[in-house]
């Protein structure tokens, strides 16, 4: 008898799995090739916009994929690093053979983790609850709670062009029945399709023709805990390049014989990760698309074409990539494909991930209806947290829009479902100058302490870290630079406005020119420099940061007025049929939660706030 048991081991099932064994729970992961674990089917790369702050925000937690990237990328950068702190995030570029080889090790040394490769093909129910699965032997394992990581396997079908294979990703067998027998419980199947795109062979590439795209200059890490490990000036090039007339006139001449175009998917594609095809459809205006050639791994010689997914028949996409400029005689070691796959609408799942339908089933990564690898180990962290949790008799850990990215994502799957393969964007977090990928640990380690996921080293060095913040911030405020001959010549020579009188250090840092490298000219300030970075946003952008805080005051106000569990919409009268409709299917916590669900107006929720303090004597 297990406390947990996660099917599936992609990023979702890894770090579910690692969260509820570190938890103290008794825990099997169920796959159906250990070799696949952590496999990264589609782009070699950890991060991105958005989805870099996720994977800091896994590591404040006390999750894996942000350590893992840390110690198998060949090439790491900051994008955005020109424009505001909201919008920077961490993007590596993760080694396809050593990624999975490290998560799994991490995984072995779990004493409270079991291993063991098998497909499940339904669960065991009694009275709406789980009690374990059924493997397609027959085997019958019985636990406390499931979390099904499934990803892309449940009926999954391989698409390029007019040809439909039954298959997982790389050819792989796939969940016949699972998803069939989910849908006999009650459970609403959906169907979503990603893809991905052709893979190059190294030696068939001539870069001369392409533009370098480097990793920085700087160190980074996406761990919190850990240092550096790669070499700076060993870092791996990607290369940029461009489609032209010819691609486009391809594209269009075989449009139709792309399984997209030609009628052959069923299943409904990613609206901001859309196939060459779809973008050469869409943004017919347009001269060319942006793509870029990104290395697998050092230890095998296939790139990836990043940007060019495609259904194409595979005598097409050979005709699309001999177009690119650079490419001219690539071999095409794998051709790209589409890939349909079942999933559950989200309106059925409970902030906490559990599901609403059967009690003690949880799910995450893109089962719920999301896509990336980042999306998945969030939610799967979530879940492995909250599965514990709850065999603990202890209440969800369920985050805030206002208090992580990772918060947003779920809160949006749970309120408002979806309509194609959620991708988490920097512009779906209203609150996103607080959640930066700088503060991740401030935000969150707390919370990671709390629930066992963040050691007492760990955590006294948030302590530290936060009471170093403060120690700077009082120095800052009581030290003065005196204006004098010396002084000037130092603003000179940067070409800085020299201050008419004495100055704060504090009042100078908050002028937009001025940084801790500059003011280190007239001083030493002995901190970590993420402490000197805190700071130096803090002051920087600190009207807008109060003007944040404010707005999440005044939502967390709202997000405390409780809904009760036991409330019939069909007793709110006056409110509009679809609002009616939308609560009672999606079933909102808060009146802040049913505000953010669509179809229910303003209206509505005046009318439902009335009826809550008429009939509960609550909720003011």
């Amino acid at each position: 008898m297990y406390d947990v048991i996660v099917v599936g081991g992609g990023h979702a099932g890894c770090e579910a799995s690692n969260a509820a064994s570190k938890m103290g729970m008794k825990t099997l992961l169920l796959t159906m090739n250990k070799n696949n674990i952590a496999d990264m089917p589609c782009n070699p790369s950890i991060g991105g916009t958005a989805k870099g702050v996720i994977v800091r925000e896994i590591d404040a937690l006390g999750g894996l994929m942000g350590i893992v990237a840390d110690k198998s990328h060949f090439q790491i950068k900051m994008l955005n690093n020109s424009k505001g702190p909201a919008v920077r995030s961490l993007r590596a570029q993760a080694d396809k053979r050593v990624y999975p080889k490290v998560m799994l090790e991490y995984l072995e040394n779990n004493p409270n983790l079991e291993i063991k490769e098998g497909l499940v093909e339904d669960l065991i129910i009694e009275d709406n609850k789980v009690l374990g699965v059924i493997l397609n032997n027959g085997e019958k394992i019985y636990s406390k709670t499931v979390i099904l990581t499934t990803g892309t396997y449940l009926k999954s079908d391989i698409l390029r062009g007019s040809d439909r294979t039954p298959s997982g990703p790389h050819g792989e067998g796939r969940s016949n029945h699972l998803s069939d027998n989910l849908k006999k419980y009650g459970l609403n199947i959906i169907r979503l399709k990603t893809g991905t795109p052709p893979r190059i062979k190294k030696e068939s590439i001539d870069f001369s023709l392409m533009s370098e795209e480097l990793g920085d200059d700087t160190y980074h890490t996406f761990s919190f805990d850990l240092k550096p490990v790669y070499d700076i000036n060993k870092q791996q090039k990607c290369y940029l390049l461009y489609t032209n007339d010819l691609t486009k006139e391809i594209i269009n001449k075989h449009l139709k014989e792309s399984a997209m175009y030609g009628g052959y998917v069923t299943g409904v594609g990613p609206r901001y990760c859309p196939s060459i095809e779809d973008k050469i459809v869409r943004f017919a205006d347009k001269e060319r698309h942006q793509l870029f050639l990104e290395p697998e791994s050092i230890y095998y010689d296939e790139w990836y074409l990043q940007g060019f997914s495609t259904s194409m028949p595979e005598y097409v996409q050979e005709e699309m990539v001999h177009s690119l400029k650079g490419l001219e005689n690539a071999i095409i070691t794998k051709y790209a494909y589409a890939i349909e796959y079942d999933a559950i609408s989200p309106l059925q799942i409970n902030a906490s991930l559990e599901n609403k339908v059967l009690a003690n089933l949880f799910t995450a990564g893109q089962i719920n209806g999301t896509s990336g690898y980042e999306e998945a180990a969030g939610q799967g962290l979530m879940a492995g947290i909250n599965a514990s949790l709850k065999i603990k008799g202890k209440d969800a850990l369920v985050l805030l829009r206002s208090e992580a990215y990772i918060g947003v994502l779920i809160d949006d799957l749970v309120t408002k479902g979806i309509t194609d393969p959620y991708r988490m964007l920097t512009s779906r977090a209203e609150f996103r100058l607080l959640l930066r990928s700088d503060n991740a640990d401030l935000r969150l380690r707390e919370k990671g302490y709390e629930v066992g996921l963040i050691n007492e080293e760990q955590h006294q060095r948030l302590l530290d870290k936060i009471k170093n913040i403060e120690l700077l911030k009082t120095e800052l405020k009581t030290k003065k630079l005196v204006i004098d001959k010396d002084v000037r010549k130092v603003f000179n020579d940067y070409n800085i406005l020299i201050p008419n009188k004495n100055i704060t250090y504090e009042e100078l840092l908050k002028r937009p020119e001025i940084t801790f490298d500059f003011l280190k000219n007239f001083t030493t300030f002995n901190y970590d420099d993420e402490v000197l970075e805190q700071v130096e946003i803090a002051l920087k952008y600190e009207g807008y940061i109060n003007k944040s805080i404010k707005e999440a005051e005044k939502l967390l106000k709202i997000e405390e007025k409780q809904i009760p569990d036991d409330i019939d919409y069909q007793n709110v009268k006056n409110i509009a049929s679809e609002a009616r409709q939308k609560l009672s299917e999606v079933r909102p916590r808060t009146i802040a939660q049913a505000a953010r669900i669509s179809g229910v107006n303003p209206a509505d929720i005046a009318i439902l706030a009335v009826y809550l303090k008429k009939e509960y004597n609550k909720n003011e």
